[in-house]
C-alpha cells in the first residue's frame, strides 16, 4: 500500500494540474470504486458534476479534494490505485475504474485501480482529533488519523508519550494510524534500521533518547524518499504522469533479505510479521531481550556449546 512519500507526490502532481479547475462530467466505471458512498455511482456522478477542486490535501496515507469548506472528494488509492492526468481523448485503459473531465477541455482525471481495494467518496469535513489548538477540518471518515511527522500539527512530546505508554512491540506502534500515520512497511523497517532498534522491542522499554533517535530517522526516511519521488517495486504505484519512483534504490533493510548490512556487513534477515514481511539487522538491531530470535552470536555460541559435548 502506497504510505506517506508515495501519496504525497501523487498529491502535489494532482494539484498542479486539477486544482482550481471545474468537472464538467464525472463517470464511475465499476460501481466498486465508489462502493462505501450512499449515494452510489450515478448519485456520486451527479454530485460531483459542476464541482471545483479548491485544494489538494493530504494526512498520512489519504488525499483529498477541498470542494468548499463543507464537502471534500476523498481519495484512497488501496493497494495499486493511481490518479492519472492526460490528454482526455487517449484511450481508457481496462483498470480506469472512474473518470472526470473538466470545463476547459484540458487534461482529464481518472482513477486507476487493478485490484479495486481502492475508493472514492464524497465526503462531508470534520475537526481532526489531533490535540492541537488549531483544529484542522479534514474529510469525516478520517478525523480519527493522527498528524503525520512532516505535518506541523505533529506533537512530538505527545508521541513520545503516547508511544511509551503502549504496551506492544514498536514496529506495531510505528503502523498504528491513530498514533501516527503516514507510515507502511517499508518505511517502518528503514526507519527502525536506521535508529538501531529491533522491530519487537517493547514500546515502554524505550528511553527517551531511542524516542527521539527514532523519530529523527522515521522524518530522514520520508524527506528522503519524498525527494525520490517514493518506492516502486512495480508498475502499480506511478506519480499523476505515469512515473515510477526510486526511493528502492536507497533501501538499506526492507527487501533486502541475505544482503550485506550497509553498516556492518551482517546478512540482512526477514521474518514474518503481521501476515507480512520485516527486515532487519540481526547486529546493528539487537532483539529484545527475552526474544527467541537466534541472532548470529547466539547461533555461533550454541554450535560452539554443541561441539564441547
Amino acid at each position: 500500500m502506497p504510505e506517506l512519500p508515495e501519496v504525497e507526490t501523487v498529491r502535489a502532481g494532482i494539484e498542479r494540474h486539477v486544482v482550481g479547475r471545474t468537472v464538467a462530467t464525472a463517470t464511475v466505471l465499476n460501481p466498486r470504486a465508489v462502493r462505501r458512498d450512499p449515494a452510489g455511482p450515478e448519485g456520486f456522478a451527479d454530485a460531483m458534476t459542476g464541482r471545483t477542486f479548491l485544494r489538494a490535501e493530504r494526512r498520512g496515507k489519504y488525499l483529498w479534494f477541498a470542494l468548499d469548506d463543507t464537502e471534500a472528494l476523498l481519495a484512497h488509492l488501496g493497494m495499486s490505485g493511481q490518479l492519472l492526468v492526460g490528454d482526455p481523448d487517449r484511450p481508457l485503459s481496462p483498470h480506469v475504474r472512474a473518470r472526470f473531465t473538466f470545463t476547459d477541455g484540458g487534461p482529464d482525471l481518472r482513477f486507476t485501480d487493478q485490484r479495486t481495494f481502492g475508493h472514492l467518496m464524497l465526503v462531508t469535513a470534520a475537526p481532526a482529533a489531533d490535540g492541537a489548538e488549531v483544529r484542522r477540518l479534514v474529510p469525516a471518515p478520517i478525523a480519527h488519523i493522527a498528524p503525520d511527522p512532516l505535518e506541523a500539527a505533529f506533537d512530538a512530546k505527545d508521541f513520545a508519550a503516547r508511544l511509551t505508554r503502549k504496551r506492544t512491540e514498536v514496529k506495531r506502534a510505528l503502523l498504528d494510524q491513530s498514533l501516527i500515520s503516514g507510515i507502511g512497511n517499508i518505511y517502518a523497517d528503514e526507519a527502525l534500521w536506521r535508529a538501531k532498534l529491533h522491530w519487537a522491542r517493547p514500546t515502554q522499554t524505550l528511553k527517551r533518547g531511542e524516542v527521539s533517535r527514532l523519530l529523527d530517522a522515521v522524518r530522514e526516511v520520508l524527506t528522503e524518499a519524498l525527494k525520490s519521488g517514493g518506492t516502486s517495486f512495480d508498475a502499480l504505484y506511478v506519480n499523476v504522469n505515469g512515473e515510477s519512483g526510486y526511493f528502492d534504490r536507497s533501501l538499506n533493510a526492507y527487501g533486502r533479505e541475505g544482503e550485506p548490512c550497509p553498516r556492518c556487513g551482517t546478512p540482512v534477515r526477514r521474518e514474518t510479521f503481521m501476515n507480512r514481511s520485516s527486515y532487519s539487522c540481526p547486529h546493528c538491531q539487537r532483539p529484545p531481550r527475552g526474544s527467541t530470535e537466534r541472532t548470529p552470536q547466539r547461533v555461533a555460541g550454541a554450535a560452539q556449546a554443541a561441539g564441547s559435548r
